[in-house]
């Protein structure tokens, strides 16, 4: 664990450091605010509002945390336990955006686009292929590449059996594959 981290949350926990805390937050924000963006489906509105309830969720059961995870890895685990608390209460206000077809295939790659059109291209068509998992393979995607958590730290934030993670992984890399299959022609 960060010894930042822990130095912070010794002087949140010893003398209720609110500048303390706010520096974790700060630090920890952008990916609280990232993740939950991503489950919210862009929503940024609604990861805002959520993104504020896990850091008061937080504050108030910093006494325990145990320290046996990363404080970020515990902050995500949080945020998601928040995201699914709200999409109870309101299951149309996050209501999944339709897949793309299965069966559509990327456009294929232009080489003779200048390079940043081709990087363009390409986020494009991640974005897009990304939008056809279901949303558990996007979330554990999300976790795993964007924010590098390792499968047992993923499995830690959504309780999720480690099985389960590898398999929709699995699952999600597979379709990735074969949606992004114009982009690395071998």
């Amino acid at each position: 664990m960060d010894s930042d981290d822990i130095e912070l949350i010794a002087r949140v926990l010893a003398s209720d450091d609110r500048q303390a805390f706010g520096t974790l937050v700060h630090r920890h924000q952008e990916a609280v605010r990232a993740f939950l963006t991503r489950l919210a489906r862009g929503d940024h509105a609604r990861a805002d509002d959520l993104a504020q309830e896990t850091f008061i969720q937080a504050y108030r059961s910093l006494v325990r945390f145990q320290g046996g995870s990363q404080f970020r890895t515990w902050l995500l685990g949080i945020a998601y336990n928040r995201f699914r608390s709200a999409a109870r209460r309101d299951p149309s206000a996050f209501a999944a955006a339709p897949a793309a077809d299965a069966d559509d295939a990327p456009p294929e790659p232009v080489d003779t686009a200048p390079a940043h059109t081709a990087s363009s291209d390409l986020q494009h068509d991640l974005a897009a292929a990304v939008a056809t998992l279901s949303p558990e393979q996007q979330t554990v995607v999300h976790l795993c590449y964007r924010e590098g958590l390792s499968h047992s730290e993923a499995s830690c934030v959504l309780d999720w059996p480690l099985g389960s993670v590898k398999t929709h992984l699995l699952r999600a890399r597979e379709k990735l594959r074969h949606h992004l299959r114009a982009w690395a022609p071998g």
